[in-house]
């Protein structure tokens, strides 16, 4: 248990050493926190509509105002980080499996690497928002399609980052040894290069989150995200824009909600880097 302690301790020490890492996750937690605790934080139905109330500015009874329709921003605001928060994670799942199979087979196998690399080469050619919105279309939109879509348009960037990792870890000689000694290849995948390989795999996914929640919000904001009336902090920027000049509350604060959440997670995965990439320790 002491010894436990004392590791514990220590992480804790390294992590409080890396100001990027408490600041950007102190962002990620007080914005989860708040989605978590929405129910509690306001009495307001994110979907209820009041046409005495429209395009109220903000005041105690609404902290945030009302939109266009008479429906709490606040309210919408925190239910909205709700679907943000879970598209982003969804996201940052699939394209971590999906990304991470890929990337063991191409690094591990080199006969299947230059057929593989060349497919994810040709994913790549294209910016990921470009292949998400093309596939939204096709799909329609939805929590559900815009998840596939944007997991479907950020694996490829995982797959390289684990393809490199697994090509690196091969050549060290514990590896080279559990060969020559008769190890499977799943053995010395999941207990050397898996293993191995967790620390740039958990920079980038952080990265992932960010561009995630970001480009959820540029589908919504499109018009091919999540479906008009539930909150999305992209579609709630858009229905602002026709009244920005007499109730820019109504655009201002899910702007900031999405800035805060990918700075949040933008300096998380700096320090991440930092604490966890052995080339940049002094």
């Amino acid at each position: 248990m002491s010894g436990n302690r004392q590791k514990m301790k220590k992480f804790l020490n390294m992590v409080k050493s890396h100001p990027y890492i408490m600041i950007g996750g102190s962002l990620i937690l007080v914005m989860v926190l708040a989605a978590l605790a929405a129910p509690i934080l306001t009495s307001f139905d994110p979907l209820e509509v009041s046409g005495k109330d429209r395009l109220l500015a903000p005041s105690s009874a609404h902290v945030m105002g009302t939109d266009h329709f008479g429906r709490d921003v606040m309210s919408r605001l925190l239910y909205g980080a709700r679907v943000s928060i879970e598209v982003g994670l969804s996201v940052v799942v699939l394209s971590t499996l999906m990304g991470g199979i890929i990337g063991l087979i191409a690094g591990y196998y080199k006969k299947f690497d230059n057929v593989v690399m060349r497919i994810l080469d040709g994913f790549m050619a294209f910016p990921g928002i470009i292949i998400a919105i093309m596939l939204a279309a096709i799909w329609g939109a939805g929590k559900l399609n815009i998840i596939l879509a944007l997991s479907f348009a950020y694996f490829p960037p995982m797959a390289r980052v684990v393809r490199s990792c697994v090509i690196s870890v091969k050549e060290w000689e514990c590896v080279e040894s559990a060969k020559a000694a008769g190890a499977k290849d799943g053995h010395i995948i999941s207990k050397y290069i898996l293993l191995n390989s967790l620390s740039p795999i958990i920079v980038q996914a952080t990265f992932s989150f960010a561009v995630a929640i970001l480009d959820e919000a540029a589908l919504s904001f499109l018009g091919v995200g999540i479906e008009p009336p539930y909150p999305s902090w992209g579609g709630m920027i858009t229905e602002g824009r026709a009244f920005m000049a007499i109730a820019p509350w109504e655009m201002v604060f899910p702007g900031l909600a999405i800035v805060i959440t990918v700075l949040g997670l933008n300096l998380l995965g700096d320090g991440l880097r930092d604490l966890l990439d052995p080339r940049l320790k002094a």
